[in-house]
């Protein structure tokens, strides 16, 4: 068995997807045409995919956004997401949303809602794939924008829409004045979780923990900046869902061979890393190539690829029960699969 077929074989979570990020490019074109949206110009729609910082990217992201309008367009695109995961492998999915640049495009929330929540059953019964939804806020927009958020997410609380997320451009818009945001929403119930530490400094990771009480950190790669927090973050079991092709393409950490990659640096220091994929069309990869490329470009061998895909459902919102049935399934399977890797028969 060779490394390859090895990754997407491997029982794991997705919990860092964005779903307007998982747009294939045919889609968009098409979503943009039936809609009236403009695009640049291109040669192929596959250009448009290609950039190399994050500003440009989410450009082209609030694009793709604004071209998904009824309830049926966001039935495919999230079919759709949803398929490319299991095809990887993925056995469950906790999925980030942006509703308010949709809403800022006139679109109700119960439409976007129709949609999604029909494609999310639709996926369970055709592929065994669980997901969960968490509706994420824009932090460039207003602490007043949020509030407004809120009001609109709360009321859709239920088992599939299980928290809310913090996205968009982090570096000028830090996590602290969302907490009394935060604090609402974890009085409703919401699980938390928050993008920082990615173009902010490590003052955001703890921010995020002490402000806006969050139940683990998206990206977070910058604290290490601060090995008092590292220590902490491993003492209170934080884990950090990191994405090594987001690095590649969005940030200035390029080289995933590195020994100062943080990917590299965090999982030497003993942080508790989950391996997503952020955007997978836009970022040209999938849950099954994330888990390879670690191996490949880390040398890590295939009992750390397969702790970090248990450490996916240990991050994962799941209940108590579920956790630990699947625990001992995914731990069987995952022997079975080590144990094919030794045998020269099915190695490569």
């Amino acid at each position: 068995m060779n490394l390859e077929q090895f990754t997407k074989a491997l029982p794991k979570a997705e919990l860092h997807l964005h779903l307007a990020g998982s747009v294939k490019a045919d889609t968009f074109l098409k979503l943009a045409r039936k809609n009236g949206v403009a695009l640049p110009e291109f040669d192929k729609i596959e250009d448009l995919y290609r950039y190399d910082n994050l500003v440009d990217f989410l450009q082209i992201y609030d694009l793709v956004a604004r071209s998904v309008v009824d309830a049926d367009d966001f039935h495919l695109i999230t079919y759709e997401a949803l398929a490319h995961v299991a095809n990887a492998g993925g056995r469950y999915v906790e999925f980030f949303f942006s509703p308010q640049v949709h809403q800022d495009a006139g679109i109700s929330y119960q439409t976007m809602f129709g949609g999604l929540l029909k494609a999310m059953d639709d996926a369970e019964t055709d592929f065994g794939l669980m997901s969960r939804l968490i509706p994420a806020i824009n932090r460039e927009l207003t602490i007043e924008r949020s509030f407004e958020f809120l009001d609109l997410v709360l009321p859709f609380r239920s088992d599939k829409v299980i928290g809310i997320g913090l996205d968009y451009d982090e570096e000028p818009f830090p996590p602290a004045p969302f907490k009394p945001v935060y604090d609402k929403a974890k009085k409703a119930g919401m699980r938390l979780t928050a993008h920082a530490g990615e173009g902010g400094p490590a003052a955001n990771v703890r921010d995020a923990l002490d402000l806006l009480s969050v139940e683990r950190i998206d990206h977070g790669y910058r604290v290490m900046e601060d090995p008092e927090l590292v220590a902490r973050c491993i003492a209170e079991d934080i884990a950090f869902t990191v994405c090594p092709s987001s690095t590649v393409i969005l940030t200035h950490w390029r080289d995933l061979t590195t020994a100062d990659h943080p990917i590299r640096t965090m999982l030497d220091a003993g942080l508790k890393l989950v391996v997503d994929t952020d955007d997978p069309p836009m970022l040209q990869t999938d849950l099954a190539k994330e888990y390879r490329l670690l191996g490949e470009t880390m040398s890590l061998d295939r009992r750390t690829l397969a702790d970090l895909a248990l450490n996916s459902l240990d991050a994962a919102w799941l209940d108590d029960s579920t956790k630990r049935d699947w625990r001992a399934s995914w731990s069987a399977e995952i022997d079975g699969l080590l144990t094919a890797s030794e045998d020269p028969a099915y190695s490569n």
